[in-house]
């Protein structure tokens, strides 16, 4: 559901519930309750338990991802709710995130007022202990009074001297029963959903007493008889309940107990539970908040991040779907301290060093050990089965002065994949030589743990509204006679930095751009010389990726880039240099912008989101997603060029890595692909082949030459340098 949609029927509802009766209110729950369970009952099963006082309900996942349970305790007032209510979010709750989740429907004031909620949610989190659950494997969750009734919880295992759980999650919590928050009364008008009248109805209803109790009101908890674990709470910013949880998110952070608050401006209390299309982000935050504290002792996984579905979802026999990112150092390497500095890198990369899993809806990564590193081949990005990835997703090598990195894209792009081999060749040293490596320029500290940041889908993180269709126009493609036994050639061209730098000023254009329009002008002689008749010609165009880092606040180490196609119509007519410089970079400008990149993958991120879809199970998924790929994906360009930029490492570094490179396995209808790096004062440009013929590299290098520039060459496939 939309925000638009749900806040204009909450309107209607707001006059309803807060003049109706007590019985209207809890009829109106219970519908709210099969409405929310309505959209994933299909992934569930449902035992129930009775108990003296109340009655629970287990909510078991068909598809179990995350050990652990959570305790959901449902809002409603204290005197609103029953299990067909507690279902409702339960389920959402079991199928979101894979784990199972027991609810507690405790009794209800003013029949049973305080102190009853708090027993009945006692002897429910003692029943999960009874039943086998760790501490360490309890979550508690709630919305309104029942994430206020978290806390209270948490306060009486104080008193009882039992192990608190490993975490809440609080939902507009209600922690302060006197009603002295000041959104009261700032709020009162503006929430689409409660009023401060009915709130205070509520509170009279549950507790006629003190209500500065800390079991009735944890936020006046004392900090020497409170021992809390870690929070995270979500609110809305016009919701008349908003300082309760910022009062409670202050008083928690100062008692040293840790505590994270999500304020969304403009939304109402309780807002998370109508699972609103534009801040599915926040299921990402509860998800990773559970993985961390289950994790402690266990493994990382992930569900794919949006723009990695398509990887395992298009493979085919040729395809490795793979890039490599390599360095070479000053002295041979010593193969058994990479592999020691391995084993301790990974675990900073649990996402990185993962292997492919295979659930009934989707794809997912699960952290998995090192792999053993292994001597290098005759050709970069080795053939490797896809049952090698649902191994591990990483290959390590070696040869020589070189190690390399060879990564599954699903697991990363570029930018983490070159954080990653840095920080592992950063532990190297440390190992080998003893020079301590200082944690910048992209070099992470090997025995810190990973940020949620880090680990986090930035695409649904950063999802605008409104989507933008992508076109779907067919670009001119390279042919050629494939090589046997599948053998990729390697053609690579390093330069000066410096040198190339001064054209590019010259020009007013970047690096990326210069270079794109020797590559457009390279595929325009070419397709010349083969295709004879001007309109039956195609468009030239080249794919460029774009690091959307440095567009949005990102610091995710999964993937986040999007590709931008550009490039001319050669049915126009003859182009010089000059004009296609020009028209490159004005595509680039256009294209590449913040608002315009994010339109694109909001329709991806969409389209994932759509109900139907989340039911489909994965091998359909295969076969749609392969077949869109095959219409849409690599037709739109002849080949993409990939510039990692400049690579940058710690002054202390510098001594022991002599070069780095990029290289992309080739598309998977067209031979060839390209990648771009540069170090210190050396740019390498390094072509992948699985045809015979270098026409395209040839053609590409002598160009660079024409245009006054110096370029040295080497290959696999010919050991001798040369100078063009």
């Amino acid at each position: 559901m939309t925000e638009k949609f749900v806040r204009a029927n909450l309107k209607y509802l707001k006059g309803f519930m807060t003049e109706s009766s007590l019985s209207a209110a809890r009829k109106t729950h219970v519908l709210l309750g099969d409405f929310m369970a309505a959209s994933h009952r299909s992934g569930t099963r449902h035992e129930r338990r009775s108990f003296e006082n109340f009655e629970g309900e287990w909510i078991i996942p068909e598809e179990e991802q995350r050990s652990g349970v959570v305790l959901y305790l449902h809002g409603g007032g204290y005197t609103c709710g029953n299990i067909e209510y507690a279902r409702g979010f339960g389920t959402v709750l079991a199928n979101e995130f894979g784990i199972r989740v027991f609810c507690c429907a405790y009794r209800l004031a003013p029949e049973d007022p305080f102190p009853a909620a708090v027993d009945d949610a006692v002897a429910a989190y003692e029943y999960l202990l009874q039943s086998g659950f760790s501490h360490d494997k309890i979550f508690l969750c709630g919305e309104s009074a029942g994430g206020g009734l978290c806390y209270a919880l948490s306060l009486k295992l104080c008193e009882l001297w039992q192990p608190q759980p490993a975490g809440i999650v609080a939902i507009s919590p209600w922690t302060d029963l006197t009603l002295s928050g000041k959104s009261h009364k700032d709020n009162n008008e503006i929430d689409p959903s409660m009023t401060t009248e009915r709130v205070k109805f509520f509170a009279e209803c549950y507790c006629p007493g003190d209500c500065k109790n800390p079991l009735v009101s944890p936020v006046f908890f004392e900090k020497e008889h409170a021992d809390f674990p870690p929070s995270i709470i979500f609110a809305g910013g016009d919701e008349v309940l908003l300082d309760d949880s910022r009062m409670m998110h202050d008083r928690l952070s100062k008692a040293g107990f840790k505590s994270e608050l999500i304020i969304r401006p403009n939304l109402w209390h309780a807002y998370v539970l109508y699972n609103l299309r534009e801040y599915r982000n926040d299921y990402e935050k509860i998800g990773r908040f559970l993985d961390k504290r289950l994790n402690a002792d266990g493994r990382y996984w992930r569900r794919l991040d949006n723009a990695a579905l398509i990887f395992p979802a298009s493979k085919r026999r040729g395809w490795h779907n793979v890039f490599r990112l390599s360095a070479d150092l000053f002295e041979p390497v010593d193969r058994d301290v990479m592999q020691s500095a391995l084993e301790v890198t990974v675990k900073r990369f649990p996402l990185i060093s993962s292997r492919l899993r295979a659930g009934f809806f989707w794809y997912y990564l699960e952290q998995t050990d090192a792999p053993e590193i292994i001597r290098d081949g005759p050709q970069p990005i080795m053939k490797r089965g896809f049952g090698a990835v649902r191994q591990c997703a990483i290959r390590v090598l070696y040869y020589k002065n070189r190690i390399a990195v060879e990564f599954f894209h699903a697991v990363t792009d570029a930018n983490g994949g070159e954080i990653f081999l840095k920080t592992l060749i950063a532990e190297y040293i440390s190992q080998k030589y003893g020079v301590e490596i200082p944690n910048t320029d992209g070099v992470e500290d090997r025995l810190a743990s990973p940020t949620d940041d880090e680990l986090e889908d930035s695409f649904t993180e950063h999802s605008g509204v409104v989507g933008l269709k992508r076109p779907t126009d067919k670009a001119y493609h390279l042919s050629g006679v494939r090589e046997k036994d599948g053998f990729l050639n390697l053609t690579c061209g390093s330069m000066a930095v410096d040198e190339l730098l001064v054209s590019c000023h010259s020009y007013g254009v970047t690096l990326t751009e210069y270079l794109a329009s020797v590559m457009v002008m390279t595929l325009l002689t070419i397709q010349k010389r083969k295709v004879y008749r001007l309109d039956k010609r195609l468009p030239v165009k080249v794919q460029i990726p774009v690091d959307l880092r440095r567009l949005f606040p990102s610091t995710t180490l999964r993937n986040f880039v999007m590709v931008v196609n550009v490039g001319i119509d050669p049915r126009m007519g003859d182009y010089t240099f000059e004009e296609v410089l020009g028209i490159i970079k004005r595509q680039l400008e256009l294209s590449a912008t913040a608002k315009n990149i994010q339109a694109v993958f909001t329709t991806n991120v969409n389209s994932e989101k759509v109900f139907i879809v989340k039911l489909v199970p994965l091998f359909i998924k295969n076969i749609v997603m392969k077949a869109v790929f095959d219409r849409v994906g690599e037709s739109q360009a002849c080949i993409t060029m990939s510039n990692l930029g400049r690579i940058n490492v710690p002054e202390k570094m510098r001594g022991y890595v002599k070069a780095f490179d990029f290289i992309l396995s080739p598309q998977a209808r067209s031979p060839h692909n390209c990648g771009i790096c540069s170090y210190g004062n050396e740019l390498r440009i390094n072509f992948i082949r699985r045809s015979e013929d270098p026409e395209l590299e040839r053609e590409f290098f002598r160009n660079l030459v024409r245009l006054g520039h110096h370029v040295t060459v080497w290959s696999n496939s010919k050991p001798r340098s040369e100078r063009l």
